[in-house]
């Protein structure tokens, strides 16, 4: 498990302490609290929206896709990281290797490239914040701690596909473009008019790690 990453609370994010870690059987109660136990974030998805058939999302339910993402905290690979802050969960940034999102790999929007191997190409696929805690610049923080966990997994790069146009936390799952340009990501390819692919490896402008906060 990567250990987790500390960031002091300042007076712009009102946070006292964030700590990052890895989703683990130890830290599920944390994200049960944040996804609510029967409610599952904002649609009941508990993350298997990518992971699945569109068929197989929907014959499951909500009960075995959270029985499903338990499993996933209980295995050698972590499906995601978590924003803590004072003993509660406060976000969730789901991260992979692109080979866990079968969905993704089909997509006509966020499909990956040929010129990165799979295996180490890897992918921010939801971004989750609790109600309270928007607008306090956790999304960036989240998606720096993602890069970081994935590149101490051994992944070369990170991509995502955000959304331009979304109108509501459920639309914007996937994060914005601007937020993900700020942190170093650049934009590879466009299939969908608000839908970029965007990618942040060593040889982008910036470092996640590096770049100051923004709100977001």
């Amino acid at each position: 498990m990567v250990g987790a990453a500390q960031h002091r609370g300042d007076g712009m994010t009102g946070f006292r302490e964030l700590r990052f870690l890895p989703l683990s059987l130890a830290t599920w109660p944390l994200l049960e609290d944040l996804f609510g136990a029967e409610r599952g974030a904002d649609s009941g998805c508990w993350c298997m929206w990518w992971r699945v058939s569109r068929s197989q999302f929907t014959a499951m339910g909500k009960a075995a896709r959270k029985a499903a993402l338990h499993r996933l905290a209980d295995s050698e690979q972590s499906p995601g990281i978590l924003a803590i802050d004072d003993g509660q969960a406060v976000g969730w940034c789901a991260v992979a290797p692109r080979s866990a999102y079968p969905v993704l790999m089909r997509s006509r929007v966020a499909a990956p490239l040929p010129d990165r191997p799979v295996g180490a190409n890897w992918f921010i696929s939801c971004l989750y914040v609790r109600v309270g805690c928007r607008r306090r610049g956790l999304t960036a923080r989240l998606i720096k701690a993602a890069v970081d966990h994935a590149i101490a997994c051994g992944a070369s790069c990170v991509e995502a596909c955000p959304n331009e146009a979304a109108k509501s936390s459920a639309e914007g799952f996937v994060g914005t473009p601007a937020t993900f340009a700020k942190l170093g990501f650049v934009e590879i390819a466009r299939r969908s008019p608000t839908r970029p692919l965007m990618r942040w490896d060593d040889g982008n402008a910036g470092s996640p790690a590096h770049i100051q906060e923004h709100p977001a």
